[in-house]
């Protein structure tokens, strides 16, 4: 669709073209996730359950860094000290529905994520149309490094420390599985949704409802929101929080400097007229 007739369509024409996008995009994640729902045995036990095993990637990485650097077994796990419990008759079934939609959106993003930019591409202009698809390459890279970085550090640091802690040893910790898979799908796609945040700032930033003046005047606000949100996804313990917040903060930071280039372009395109052809 060109950009002139984008121009000329109705309220309900777009709401049209809008329908479609969302169509799609719901059929890929239905796809997806069927896909998923097949692979049960690799979505449960390979990877919603391997943050339960003393053997996943983080738990061995963290017991040979404490033993590289005090010498010390600290970080090293022999077995995680609770069990998962079902206590529905139809739980582990609507687990299985629930996860795989879950499972079908983190897989499908990256298209869902492009059908937007088709929706939004027609009123661009064609430099600003080539510098969306770079936005577009790099949210689906954040996103999926989001997911990443929750499921390999936030997720072993949150079942570590939920799992282990009691207070009293006359109680065991039977966990129950939709708290299990609640806290593991949470924090997985809380983390992929942050790190999407120099995307939304560059939507934001061109169409004109943030600057980066503007980010810089409420940094400080900012830092107190990204460390009250880290303390909402993580365990309540500081290590983790610190740790959720540092890379959050320096997504903050590039975020500024994409809303400040893209004043400066804005700008110079303001002040240099384009060529006719």
């Amino acid at each position: 669709m060109a950009k002139a007739e984008s121009d000329h369509m109705s309220f309900l024409e777009h709401l049209e073209v809008l329908r479609w996008h969302l169509i799609r995009s719901t059929l890929a994640i239905m796809l997806m996730a069927m896909l998923a729902f097949l692979g049960k045995s690799i979505l449960f036990d390979v990877i919603i359950f391997g943050p339960k095993q003393p053997d996943f990637f983080t738990y061995e990485l963290f017991c040979t860094i404490s033993r590289e650097i005090s010498n010390t077994e600290l970080f090293c796990l022999s077995e995680m000290p609770f069990k998962i419990l079902n206590t529905r008759m139809a739980g582990q079934f609507s687990t299985h529905i629930w996860v795989s939609l879950i499972a079908g959106f983190i897989l499908a993003f990256p298209y869902v994520l492009y059908e937007f930019w088709r929706f939004v591409a027609p009123g661009l202009k064609s430099t600003e149309r080539r510098y969306s698809r770079w936005v577009l390459f790099f949210g689906g890279i954040l996103f999926l490094m989001g997911v990443s970085f929750g499921y390999y550090l936030i997720v072993p640091l949150s079942l570590q420390f939920l799992g282990s802690y009691t207070i009293s040893d006359e109680i065991n910790n039977l966990i129950d599985l939709n708290s299990y898979i609640s806290t593991v799908s949470t924090v997985t796609l809380a983390t992929g949704i942050i790190f999407e945040l120099p995307v939304v700032i560059y939507f934001l930033a061109r169409s004109g409802l943030v600057t980066a003046d503007f980010l810089r005047k409420y940094r400080r606000h900012a830092i107190v929101l990204i460390l009250v949100l880290s303390a909402v996804i993580t365990p309540p313990d500081v290590a983790s929080q610190i740790l959720v917040s540092f890379p959050i903060f320096i997504l903050y930071e590039i975020s500024i400097r994409i809303a400040a280039r893209l004043e400066k372009r804005q700008l110079k395109e303001l002040k240099v007229p384009a060529k006719k052809d």
